[in-house]
This record gives C-alpha cells, sequence and structure tokens, in this order.
C-alpha cells in the first residue's frame, strides 16, 4: 500500500513537471479583450492551444475540440492555466472566460428563489458563453463547436453546468470542481466529472448532485477529496493540481493516458484522486 501511495506520489509531480513544460514551450496562451456589442459587456478570454495542433488545424488536417473554462466568483479567469494546459495538450483549443467584470453587482444569496436568487447570474454566463464561441469561429474556423466541452469552478461550474440544460445539442461533456447550486443534468448523451471539496465553508445545496443510483445509471463520475474548494484553481497547491491533472487527463482519454502525460499511474480511476495526500 505504502509503495502505491510512493509511486502515485511521484507520477503526479512527473504529471506537474510534464505539463509546466508542455506549457512553457508547446502551448500558446493569447488574451482576448472582446465586447459584446449587444449587451454593451467586455468579455476577457484567455486562450490556449497546442502549436502543433493549431498548425495541424490550419492546414485542414485537425479539427480542434473546444473546451470553455467559466471562472469562479473572485478567482480570475486566467487562473485555471492548470486546467487549460491539460486541454491543450490534448488537442483542444481552450477558452478561458472572465465571468464576472469589477462593475457587476456583489454575488448574493437570496433563499427561497431559483438557484438562491442567482439565476440572472447564470443566464449572463450562458450569453457570455455564446458570445465567445460565435467570436471564436471567426478566430479558428477550423475547431469543432458542435460538441463544447464545458468546465467551470464553483459559480463556474454552476454556469457550466446551466448551460449544459439549457443547449443540449451543443455540450458533450461537462468538468465542474466543487459546483454548490445547480442540479447535474441528467443525461445518458452528457459526460460529466465533478471534483467535490472536502470544506466545512462551501456545503453544496441539496438536490445538485445525483443519488449514486443516478450517477451509475447516468456515468456521471462524482470525484470526492481532501481539498479545500479555493485549491481547485493556480492557486492550490500543487499536490491538488497535480491529481485533478491525473483524473482529467484519464477522463478525457477514456482511461488511457494521453502521449503527453504517458506515465502508468497504476490503474490510477478516477475515484482514486481523492485519496489522501501522502
Amino acid at each position: 500500500m505504502k509503495r502505491g501511495i510512493a509511486v502515485l506520489a511521484c507520477l503526479c509531480v512527473l504529471a506537474g513537471a510534464l505539463y509546466f513544460a508542455i506549457s512553457k514551450w508547446g502551448i500558446r496562451h493569447e488574451a482576448l479583450n472582446l465586447f459584446d456589442a449587444t449587451r454593451q459587456r467586455p468579455v476577457a478570454v484567455d486562450l490556449a492551444v497546442r502549436r502543433d495542433y493549431e498548425i495541424k488545424a490550419d492546414d485542414g488536417y485537425w479539427k480542434l475540440p473546444v473546451a470553455i473554462i467559466s471562472n469562479g466568483n473572485t478567482v480570475k479567469n486566467t487562473e485555471y492555466s492548470f486546467l487549460a494546459n491539460v486541454f491543450a495538450a490534448r488537442g483542444y483549443l481552450v477558452a478561458s472566460i472572465q465571468q464576472d467584470n469589477p462593475t457587476d453587482p456583489p454575488l448574493m444569496t437570496k433563499v427561497g428563489l431559483p438557484y438562491v436568487g442567482r439565476l440572472g447570474v447564470y443566464e449572463k454566463g450562458e450569453a457570455n458563453i455564446l458570445f465567445v464561441v460565435q467570436q471564436l469561429k471567426q478566430i479558428q474556423p477550423n475547431a469543432d463547436y458542435a460538441h463544447l466541452t464545458l468546465v467551470g469552478h464553483s459559480n463556474g461550474g454552476d454556469t457550466a453546468m446551466y448551460f449544459a440544460k439549457q443547449h443540449p445539442d451543443l455540450v458533450s461533456k461537462v468538468v465542474t470542481l466543487d459546483n454548490l447550486r445547480v442540479p447535474f443534468v441528467l443525461s445518458d448523451k452528457l459526460k460529466i466529472l465533478s471534483f467535490r471539496s472536502h470544506d466545512p465553508n462551501f456545503q453544496t445545496d441539496p438536490g445538485v448532485l445525483p443519488t449514486p443510483q443516478q450517477a451509475k445509471s447516468e456515468g456521471i463520475d462524482i470525484v470526492p477529496t481532501q481539498f479545500q474548494h479555493t485549491w481547485m484553481s493556480d492557486r492550490g497547491p500543487d499536490t491538488a493540481k497535480a491529481r485533478i491533472q491525473a483524473t482529467l487527463d484519464q477522463f478525457l482519454g477514456n482511461g488511457n493516458a494521453s502521449e503527453l502525460a504517458p506515465a502508468d499511474t497504476n490503474n490510477l480511476v478516477v475515484n482514486n484522486a481523492g485519496a489522501p495526500q501522502p
């Protein structure tokens, strides 16, 4: 058992170093300062794409799958590079959207209202995603915008889940990191991976998570962890980020390690990501 934990720890460190190297030398990040004239709203986007796959797409040899990342409240869209790099390493075009602006009203909780009074926030996030997708079609036409992968932390995870519920025809995968308000979409056409924190300051609302029976029948992967809620961004410790990266990479590869993370994870399955840290 101790040997297995030691091997897992070493592999997590290796995966982290590997993704850092890919980020530094192989993945291009670009800041887009977009403006939605219809809503008179600025929308900042951090774009990430692996250079060689971008060239393949430009030459017509590859169609970039698309991942949209939505930030948590008070966290910047640029603070999810550890997630963006996993997707970009696998050939995705990644757009990290700044869902909230300084001029937006503070996020409030109003018990008794739909999504505790945050419906308008999720509708705003939905409009942001639709706007960014339309802009990306002009910037990178050689991408698959009909099968989006939505990713989000906390309030951004709720935005992702809400968008998937409103646009099931556009979304193929959803990855959330401790979303707390919007109930999971139950659909056998949608793959869902969700990391859950172990943090008394952030409690999931009743009815958000599927029952164990629903998760099993719908193929939803729920990953309980020992991580704090705020660790699920670039602000978190490297050990937490490496474990999330390894599990996410496996989820995207249907259980097979990607060519850029070739280390055998000793049969690391999705549920193992929440094991106590060594």
